[in-house]
């Protein structure tokens, strides 16, 4: 877990047994702490025994996680006990985090159901979960309804919640930036700016014109194009490619790395096809493969919103994204299809790669002003993606996201390519032609479903389909 901090309560109520409070919060904050997570939570010098039960306690509770608001990441709720719901209410409250909120309650042993001894905290959560939803106050549930801080699913929820910390906290006052226009041939990756504003995330934009003219305003020999040069020939296999599409390749990468860091951009998204291969010579796949494998995303064809999907699972799961094409069936196996791009995928996803020309553009502006994509097969493990959308008709902003898996399956194929299963896919497809969505998806090697749908739909409050695959 990348160092979440978790502010901690610990629900208390006066008539069930207070040594239950006292030995809740002991266990669940070993747990914490042997999950890598730091706290902050009331001592037992401030309030009996560390928990949160009248006024004064929730006072405290609230002004102890307002001085520590810049580092935390969110909020445990722990019930040892019924616990008394307004404190934890007026605590959340009264904090003002905005941060998510998890719910744990702890099970009752059904030889321990007389006064001393059960806990009634089954009962709790739920009195806590209504006086936090008439407090308009936004929270997450463990999977069970009851479970023990030491259960292996409570870790399981304590890492999908982790990752939707990240992504609420990775998605507030992002900017991201465009270079170039849209191709005119892609409808498809058209977006809302204003949407995205609204949000919370910030467009800033680049002409190609202005990239082509830095470009020429920089020397074949200033260290900063040999130093980028270098970490293109460290990145990735050369074999075969000719020394002048490469040295336009680092002139690209030192100036949209500038660019970058001057408007503190997290991720990109450029408009290559094919005014980069007519009037420049190159395709900007492997710099943007670079930029993905260093996690600041970059999505082809100026889709905006899609590298937005890219960043959220990488937050997610801390490692590199990728945009694809929901391309190709694979056979007459309706759970598998060929995802495909030509290729910027990031070196993360591939079993070996290199660097080579775009074939399908190729055709038309011929061969020498196409070097620069990333070929190679996915490996095969865990699949989770995620397409985002601004939806203009409606004002607002929406997703979809569901896992699978990358199979040992191959196929024969150029750029960067792997086959996929995901149970109820053509359920899936259905859904994604009903919808209006891209053919672009966001992919992740990982499982972390269920933190992106909690993140962005109970928290961003975007409309947000979780795809599981039932009944297909």
């Amino acid at each position: 877990m990348n160092a979440l901090t978790l502010g901690v309560i610990i629900g208390n109520r006066g008539f069930f047994p207070d040594v239950l409070a006292r030995d809740g919060r002991e266990e669940i904050l070993r747990v914490l702490k042997a999950e890598g997570c730091q706290t902050v939570c009331l001592s037992p010098e401030e309030t009996k025994f560390g928990a949160v039960e009248t006024l004064a306690d929730a006072r405290r509770c609230a002004d102890l996680f307002q001085r520590h608001r810049d580092s935390m990441d969110g909020i445990l709720v722990s019930l040892p006990n019924f616990g008394d719901e307004r404190a934890v209410a007026n605590t959340l409250r009264w904090a003002g985090l905005e941060v998510p909120v998890l719910i744990q309650a702890f099970p009752d042993d059904p030889q321990k159901m007389l006064m001393g001894g059960r806990r009634d905290s089954f009962c709790g959560k739920i009195s806590v979960c209504n006086n936090l939803w008439q407090y308009g106050i936004r929270y997450t549930l463990t999977r069970d309804h009851t479970v023990a801080p030491d259960a292996s699913s409570f870790r399981k929820d304590l890492k999908a919640f982790a990752a939707t910390c990240r992504i609420v906290k990775g998605l507030k006052n992002v900017r991201v930036g465009v270079i170039g226009a849209r191709p005119a041939a892609f409808n498809t990756v058209r977006f809302s700016e204003k949407l995205m504003e609204h949000a919370g995330i910030t467009v800033e934009t680049l002409d190609l014109s202005e990239v082509f003219g830095r470009i020429q305003r920089l020397r074949d020999d200033e260290p900063v194009v040999k130093a980028k040069l270098d970490q293109i020939h460290a990145y990735v296999s050369t074999t075969g490619i000719p020394p002048a599409p490469l040295l336009k390749m680092a002139k690209f990468g030192v100036v949209v790395d500038r660019w970058m860091a001057d408007n503190e951009l997290s991720g990109s998204s450029v408009q290559c096809w094919t005014a980069m291969e007519e009037f420049f010579g190159v395709v900007p796949c492997t710099l943007m493969s670079m930029m993905s494998n260093n996690l600041i995303p970059s999505a082809c064809e100026t889709d905006m919103v899609g590298m937005i999907g890219m960043y959220v699972l990488q937050l997610a799961s801390g490692d590199p994204s990728a945009i694809v094409d929901w391309n190709n069936n694979f056979g007459d196996d309706p759970d598998k299809a060929v995802i495909f791009h030509c290729s910027n995928l990031p070196r993360h996803f591939f079993e070996e790669a290199k660097m080579d020309f775009q074939e399908i553009i190729a055709g038309s502006v011929g061969k020498e002003n196409t070097f620069g994509t990333i070929v190679g097969t996915l490996k095969s493990g865990p699949l989770t993606f995620c397409r985002i959308s601004t939806d203009d008709l409606h004002g607002k902003m929406r997703a979809y996201v569901g896992e699978g898996e990358i199979t040992a399956d191959r196929v024969k194929s150029f750029g960067g390519y792997g086959v996929v299963r995901i149970p109820g896919l053509q359920k899936l497809l259905h859904y994604i032609c009903k919808n209006g969505f891209e053919h672009h998806v966001a992919v992740n090697r990982s499982h972390y479903a269920r933190a992106v749908a909690e993140a962005l739909s109970n928290y961003k409050g975007w409309e947000v389909y979780e795809h599981t695959g039932a009944g297909c």
